[in-house]
């Protein structure tokens, strides 16, 4: 790169992680079962019937997890809240799940490493589950509660909040499609749990308001870049339509205070009538917020295509040569154009990556290393794009890489593997790749 030095010098670099796809210990300490622990137990839904039982183990090797974090010199380490470790069925707060994220923090206190932490990244407790998930809108109250305890517990210790991580993922995904957990396959109950999701986001932003914290809280949302395959009239409307399934219906009820009224339609066969937004339900979930976390991926590239039976929606396949092992597009234009979008758009408070990576797959070379040449290229050419946005004016303050390490990713299991670290699952060994070599290096360079 010929230009290192341009990012600011209060720029946040980072990594990422998720509770249940690094901890283990599901049985442990007084953790009662999520709903990913039956959804991974159930055959044929994950790569070899995996699960996050053992994971990566951080739950007993989180010290050196932190102290490897620390010797990449990064400044911040998102992570989250496993609900089930924190609260049994009866709502009574389970003190070895308090008295592990203590020590946790601990370390990151410890090593100078600060932490960004996600309440919800979708370990929803199986009893929850049972009740109707998300899509019981008593959630909501629950999800509540369960913040109520992090703030009292944590809100000294956290700067950094964010309410839920991706609820595209844990509505769309999980209640229409059924490739996630709970696996449901029916889109009034996906558009349910996605209203549920962004009410709870906006109830526990005015609960954490309550408590007179210094910190700041947010949201993170997955989005991408939609484009058309043709400049013809029926593949702009396809685009259009492609946005706002996986941008517009988060993104306007949180910062315009409506849903998209396109989308509406679009939706209104599978829920028949929306008496379920009640009044003030869209002035909650619009709450102001302190800054706005984006995780980024790839584009896609679509096409009308009336044989869809959901969204008239076609994908143009993905050149091979420019794919991910999850058959993503690497496209870091795409992050530039979003990045400039949303303060364009939407809003002027701050942004931050709070996920940007790509699986590849890695081996162990014969001299012990990971030579994973095509992450390292993700990873700057990405980097490159957000230094774009930050010098066009875009209120970008900070990046988090996922993933720290090689993990549990969902319903692919152990097949994908996401990290910076190589990690052994038979002797939970960790390897440095290259590319955590060079990001570490890059930071440092980027502070001259």
């Amino acid at each position: 790169m010929t230009d290192k030095l341009t990012f600011p010098k209060d720029f946040i670099f980072g990594v990422a992680t998720s509770s249940y796809q690094i901890e283990g210990a599901a049985f442990e300490d007084g953790r009662i079962p999520s709903h990913w622990d039956t959804f991974a137990h159930t055959p044929g839904k994950t790569v070899q019937g995996e699960s996050g039982d053992v994971a990566c183990d951080h739950y007993h090797r989180y010290p050196d997890d932190v102290a490897m974090i620390a010797s990449l010199g990064l400044d911040s380490y998102r992570f989250s809240f496993a609900w089930p470790r924190i609260l049994t069925e009866d709502r009574k707060v389970n003190d070895k799940g308090i008295a592990f994220y203590h020590r946790l923090l601990d370390e990151m206190e410890k090593h100078g490493v600060t932490p960004a932490a996600t309440i919800y990244h979708w370990d929803l407790p199986q009893w929850l589950a049972d009740r109707g998930g998300w899509a019981n809108r008593d959630s909501v109250g629950y999800f509540s509660d369960f913040a109520e305890v992090l703030f009292k517990h944590f809100g000294d210790r956290i700067g950094t909040w964010i309410t839920h991580n991706e609820p595209w993922c844990a509505s769309f995904l999980s209640y229409g499609m059924g490739h996630h957990a709970p696996g449901h396959r029916d889109w009034r109950e996906a558009v349910l749990a996605s209203h549920h999701l962004l009410l709870s986001h906006g109830e526990v932003v005015k609960g954490y308001r309550a408590f007179n914290l210094k910190g700041e809280i947010g949201i993170t949302l997955n989005l991408n870049v939609t484009d058309p395959k043709t400049d013809s009239e029926a593949d702009i409307k396809a685009a259009e339509r492609g946005d706002g399934f996986q941008n517009r219906w988060f993104l306007d009820p949180i910062f315009k205070g409506r849903y998209p009224s396109d989308m509406m339609d679009v939706f209104r066969p599978y829920v028949q009538d929306y008496g379920f937004i009640k009044p003030g339900d869209l002035e909650t979930i619009a709450v102001p917020i302190d800054f706005l976390g984006v995780n980024y991926y790839s584009r896609a590239v679509v096409y009308d295509d009336p044989g869809d039976s959901f969204m008239g929606l076609g994908n143009v396949p993905v050149p091979l040569d420019r794919m991910t092992d999850m058959g993503w597009e690497v496209h870091p234009n795409s992050l530039y154009r979003l990045l400039m979008r949303l303060n364009r758009e939407y809003t002027q408070i701050p942004l931050f990556i709070t996920e940007n990576g790509a699986a590849y797959p890695d081996v162990v070379s014969e001299d012990g290393h990971v030579h994973d040449i095509d992450r390292i290229e993700f990873v700057r050419s990405h980097l490159e794009a957000a230094r774009q946005a930050i010098a066009e004016g875009s209120t970008l303050k900070g990046y988090y890489l996922w993933s720290l390490m090689d993990n549990f990713e969902w319903a692919f299991g152990y097949s994908k593997r996401f990290g910076i670290v190589y990690v052994d699952y038979a002797t939970q060994k960790r390897i440095l790749k290259d590319s955590a070599l060079w990001y570490r290096d890059f930071v440092q360079n980027s502070r001259v």
